[in-house]
């Protein structure tokens, strides 16, 4: 279980993209380079993730209120010593809130 505690920060691991990819966006994602806005389903890669596996919207308003919720840490990102161990992780814990989240589950 997260405590609620203060802890260090947790800086967001370059490579991952964990949470750009693993949930839904059920609201608009702001698109830049097209038509219009756009959801996305779980599993995905988010329309603004860019090809170094950076969201191009972060500190923009426009940015998903779910997508500004996600902040790294521990339980999320993992502390693993390898990075694609950690991204592994991520993804599964992403996955499986996702899963526990999703209309219909109980």
């Amino acid at each position: 279980m997260p405590s609620n505690s203060p802890t260090a920060p947790f800086a967001c691991r370059s490579g991952c993209a964990a949470c750009c990819i693993a949930p839904s966006i059920s609201g608009p994602i702001p698109d830049l380079d097209g038509p219009g806005s756009h959801s996305k389903p779980a599993g995905v890669p988010c329309v603004q993730l860019d090809a170094d596996l950076r969201c191009r919207l972060f500190g923009d308003p426009r940015r998903p209120a779910v997508c500004a919720s996600l902040q790294p840490g521990p339980e999320m990102c993992g502390t693993a010593a390898s990075d694609a161990e950690n991204r592994v992780h991520a993804m599964h814990f992403l996955a499986e809130l996702e899963r526990l989240t999703s209309p219909g589950t109980s």
